[in-house]
């Protein structure tokens, strides 16, 4: 069958896309451009401005002819990355969006490590020539963040810390022992040597510009906490909210809505402590959080136990998937140089070619701080059946464009992260919770999420500290102290990231109520389930637009 032209477009615009962000192709698994780093510069980012308004105007045109589902959904799809990239750009957030612990440039290293085959000297010389790259690169970044400095546009002071913390231990690593290194042991000894030659020649040093840049910048940080301590802090704000859910809602709104979900989930938590024996949900907390059979010994006992949790949940599945993905979940510990800052959990999806599972990533780092009833729900949540069976079967879709099936992530994350919080609840419908102090941590989850609507909003539309946030997440959310922090931390460097979840969440929940009221009894949760999650990534307002027509009743006899 030959092409849409709006098929045509978006394949064109995905490569488009690739070549100016080559480390993401990397991530997904595409090596075209394996040896490159991409441009952070300012001419990059007017190469990529003019691209974007060429897409704009290609999208205006093509949205003039008459359209099928698919073609329209697709254009809803750039629509909202056009969006999404014109309005940071106009918003000059390179000013400050490099100070991240997360994903921030320091990161870059231990990115390549993970992803980055070597085991070609095709692939090994394209590493080297990222390497040799890679200060010009860093050099970008400190560019950009030399012009926030000028304009008085920083980053937080706890983001700050933990990107000096990440990068003076990423120092003191010896070169022989970065993650480079580790990650490719089996080279030859002359390609060893090389390597280790390109990290002392190119990475450490930049590393150490990069140290001294934060060093100085220390000083110039932001005033406040949250974006709304920015001059034009409200339109970055509702610039966020928009990219991240799709959706124009008012910060009140969303903090109102994270309130009374956490009244509701309270309830059901105090049911389950009053079960249990403890007359408040504090003391339950003060249990689990001592009992030694509530933490695993060893970090390796983690990841044993959450690569039972995914068989678990494999083989259920079938009862609630008509076509749930076959290929299985990978659970790794996330790497030492990550750990003290990374989230609990995270997922990355499988690589195109097939040269690389899904990888449920679970942090290890002290497992007496890390209570196994909420690791329960976070591994339905970032593997099955959430993250990887939606990303999974995205990689499927063969017959949409890439764009739809590699790139919303771009502007599709309450979708994406909307899924894995409806998969924790859909996880009570399977049966994957064994016992009351799971079903427990299952709540747990589903407040902290309520809790991030109220506390993103909280730090970046009504100037709430840090420590407030801390605080509503270890005392209504039932965090520990580290994951308050990590957490809290994370939202300061992702504004309006923490929405996607729960925002998610509840348009899939309330597409689902209203289907299975139209339905009655020829409701097909199958049918559901995969139709929800078989048309790539959706924004949200194009998800409530589509869903209708895709998921039909039952037959009956």
């Amino acid at each position: 069958m030959t092409a849409t032209p709006v098929h045509q477009f978006a394949d064109h615009a995905w490569l488009e896309f690739l070549e100016l962000n080559p480390v993401w192709a990397t991530v997904q698994g595409i090596e075209t451009w394996d040896d490159q780093l991409g441009d952070p510069s300012a001419a990059g980012r007017s190469v990529l401005i003019a691209l974007v308004e060429r897409w704009a105007a290609q999208i205006d045109d093509l949205s003039r002819a008459e359209l099928s589902v698919e073609d329209t959904v697709t254009l809803g799809l750039m629509r909202a990355v056009v969006l999404r990239l014109r309005g940071a750009d106009e918003l000059r957030l390179w000013e400050f969006d490099a100070l991240d612990q997360i994903n921030g440039p320091q990161s870059l290293i231990g990115e390549l490590a993970r992803f980055q085959r070597t085991d070609t000297p095709q692939r090994l010389e394209n590493l080297f020539k990222r390497l040799a790259a890679y200060p010009a690169w860093m050099a970008a970044h400190r560019a950009n963040v030399e012009e926030g400095l000028a304009s008085g546009r920083t980053a937080p002071a706890p983001v700050v810390k933990r990107c000096i913390t990440q990068t003076r231990e990423l120092l003191e690593v010896p070169a022989e022992a970065s993650p480079l290194m580790t990650a490719n042991a089996g080279l030859a000894d002359e390609q060893r040597a090389t390597l280790l030659s390109a990290i002392r020649e190119h990475v450490q040093p930049a590393l150490s510009d990069w140290l001294a840049m934060l060093e100085r910048y220390t000083a110039h940080v932001r005033a406040g906490d949250g974006v709304c301590h920015l001059s034009d802090g409200v339109a970055i704000y509702r610039h966020a909210i928009r990219s991240y859910t799709n959706l124009d809602e008012d910060p009140k709104d969303i903090h109102d809505y994270g309130l009374q979900r956490l009244d509701e989930i309270e309830a059901a938590e105090a049911s389950i402590a009053t079960k249990l024996g403890h007359e408040t949900v504090a003391a339950l907390r003060v249990f689990l959080d001592d009992d030694p059979q509530n933490h695993a010994e060893t970090p390796a006992e983690m990841v044993a136990l959450a690569e039972e949790w995914v068989l678990r949940a494999e083989v259920e599945a079938p009862k609630w998937f008509g076509n749930p993905p076959e290929e299985h979940c990978e659970v790794q510990a996330v790497e030492s140089h990550a750990e003290k800052s990374a989230p609990a959990g995270f997922y990355y999806p499988p690589a195109e070619d097939g040269s690389r599972p899904g990888m449920y990533f679970l942090n290890t780092y002290e497992p007496s701080s890390r209570p196994l009833h909420q690791i329960v729900p976070m591994t339905f949540h970032e593997a099955v059946p959430g993250h990887h069976f939606q990303l999974t079967t995205e990689r499927h879709l063969h017959e949409l464009p890439a764009f739809r099936v590699h790139g919303a992530l771009l502007a599709c994350g309450a979708y994406v992260e909307g899924w894995a919080l409806y998969s924790e609840r859909l996880a009570a419908e399977m049966g994957l919770y064994l016992t009351p102090l799971e079903r427990f941590g299952a709540w747990e989850s589903e407040a902290h999420r309520a809790a991030r609507l109220v506390v993103d909003t909280g730090m970046h539309a009504f100037g709430w500290s840090r420590q407030r946030s801390i605080d509503v997440l270890i005392e209504r959310a039932g965090l520990s102290q580290l994951e308050a922090e990590i957490e809290t931390d994370r939202y300061l460097a992702w504004p309006g990231q923490a929405l996607s979840y729960m925002m998610g969440q509840r348009e899939i929940l309330t597409l689902r109520a209203r289907l299975e009221e139209r339905d009655g009894d020829r409701f097909d949760h199958q049918a559901f389930h995969d139709q929800v999650i078989g048309h790539g990534s959706l924004p949200l307002d194009v998800l409530r637009e589509q869903l209708p027509g895709w998921v039909t009743p039952k037959h009956t006899a």
